[in-house]
């Protein structure tokens, strides 16, 4: 699990699916199921929302080189800028999305990373 405050984490998830497939962020954002909220939005404990499909897929079948990258343009976007994540932060988060995936469950593990103080 991410504690973060003041990062969005359905447009850093966006931004990671843009970086990762070659596309925009707009058209990332829009894919079915893209960001959708799957957890009660009282439950101030944890956020749970869904990824794409394109999302899951790319990260199950890109190469640990592919992955190194995207940490690094990914942990270079305003939004993880703004909370100093830096790319090894970056790339433990999206590599905990993965390996679920991999297992074929189309469901992300828990993501553990840094909390982000405002």
């Amino acid at each position: 699990m991410v504690f973060v405050k003041n990062i969005d984490p359905v447009v850093a998830v966006a931004q990671l699916e843009a970086i990762l497939t070659d596309c925009g962020y707009e058209e990332a954002g829009q894919r079915p199921r893209s960001g959708q909220l799957l957890s009660s939005p009282e439950d101030d404990a944890s956020l749970v929302f869904s990824l794409s499909d394109t999302l899951v897929e790319a990260l199950a079948t890109a190469a640990p080189p592919d992955l190194a990258r995207a940490a690094e343009s990914w942990s270079m976007t305003a939004e993880l800028q703004q909370c100093q994540v830096d790319a090894q932060t970056a790339q433990l988060t999206h590599r905990s999305l993965g390996p679920s995936t991999r297992h074929g469950s189309g469901l992300p593990g828990p993501v553990h990373g840094s909390r982000c103080v405002s």
